[in-house]
């Protein structure tokens, strides 16, 4: 893995598999720097209509789509989760327990 976070950032964030999603604050933690979720979403946002980076599988500790207002249209991000089967209501996801992936579990 490279030693820079916002590389890291993006290479984490590309091994979430399709109908699963993580938290901004496990990417964070995963990179040994927990209060660093913001610099997560930042890093994110950086990546505004990259296609290869699935940065609408990131999602706030409570499932809420918070960074929906980085993606074009309003409904984009939700749009591509449902595509991958996952459930949202009022903006957050309905079983966020089923869907997450977690970096320390997984990489």
């Amino acid at each position: 893995m490279n030693d820079n976070f916002y590389d890291k950032v993006i290479e984490i964030v590309c091994k979430i598999p399709p109908g699963k999603v993580t938290t901004y604050g496990d990417i964070a933690e995963y990179l040994g720097s927990r209060k660093s979720a913001r610099m997560v979403g930042w890093v994110l946002n950086k990546q505004k209509g990259n296609p290869k980076i699935p940065a609408h599988r990131v999602v706030n500790r409570k499932g809420l789509l918070t960074g929906k207002i980085h993606f074009e249209g309003i409904n984009l991000m939700q749009e591509l989760l449902e595509n991958e089967g996952i459930e949202i209501k009022n903006d957050q996801i309905v079983h966020l327990d089923k869907v997450l992936w977690k970096p320390k579990e997984n990489l």
